[in-house]
């Protein structure tokens, strides 16, 4: 990994929640990367079911905590059971599955020096190179069936600006948060579970007046899982949750953006 921070980006301390799932080889995969990154004061891994060991690097060993639950917690919980323990400026939520084959902080940081983003975010690529969809519509009920005929993928277009794009909500499996933006929307909704609280809670961001970047500067990799498409269990949670969210938002989404 390259390093690109300079002295004013190392001072902005970032605190890392990710949540493992049976999924410590990625997990310790993902340590690597972390170990290298200088704006990362702490990491915070959840082990949501009995698993082990996670391999941890030397230079990570002073900057790691694992929370061990007893009871299995939903994507909302265990994040925000997390964020209460993060002291620092900024708090990333990261998925197992990503890799970080350059250091992204420094350039979701100096977006980030705007007072009115709540988060960035940024580029999700897959291991092959293709752009991910992380940037999105909000979903509808017509939405949805159109995706299922694949006739639309819900995917929001990047655009021509070399430095960012404004999605309408951005898949949470990269989410670099202001800590004060984070506590101020009272994190993610607990009502939901493993599905639908990135899109709830960038809506409720934008209702209140915040904003939120998907950024062309600097990318991740991400190895997707899709267990709703391939497991019925995990996709009757979806869209249970998908119903949550139209129920919860329906005639309140905030305006598109451009």
């Amino acid at each position: 990994m390259r390093s690109m921070a300079s002295s004013s980006e190392t001072d902005c301390d970032v605190t890392v929640s990710i949540v493992s799932h049976g999924q410590a080889g990625l997990v310790s995969a993902l340590l690597r990367d972390l170990a290298n990154v200088p704006q990362v004061a702490r990491v915070l891994v959840t082990v949501n079911i009995p698993e082990g060991p996670f391999e941890i690097p030397w230079n990570l060993e002073d900057r790691i905590e694992f929370i061990r639950n007893q009871v299995r917690q939903g994507f909302a919980q265990n994040h925000n059971a997390a964020f209460a323990r993060c002291r620092t400026a900024f708090f990333c939520v990261l998925n197992p599955d990503m890799r970080l084959p350059e250091n992204p902080f420094p350039a979701l940081l100096r977006h980030l020096a705007d007072p009115k983003l709540a988060f960035a975010a940024p580029l999700i690529k897959n291991p092959a190179g293709g752009v991910e969809d992380s940037a999105r519509y909000y979903p509808t009920p017509i939405g949805l069936l159109l995706r299922l005929a694949k006739l639309r993928d819900g995917r929001y277009p990047l655009g021509n600006d070399a430095e960012a794009c404004r999605p309408e909500w951005v898949a949470g499996m990269f989410m670099l948060f202001r800590s004060e933006a984070y506590r101020a929307a009272g994190g993610f909704d607990e009502g939901f579970f493993l599905y639908c609280e990135d899109i709830d809670l960038c809506a409720r961001l934008r209702q209140a007046d915040y904003d939120f970047i998907l950024s062309r500067r600097t990318f991740a990799i991400h190895d997707a899982r899709r267990h709703s498409r391939r497991d019925l269990r995990y996709g009757l949670l979806h869209l249970r949750s998908m119903a949550r969210f139209f129920f919860k938002h329906f005639g309140r989404l905030p305006r598109h953006l451009t």
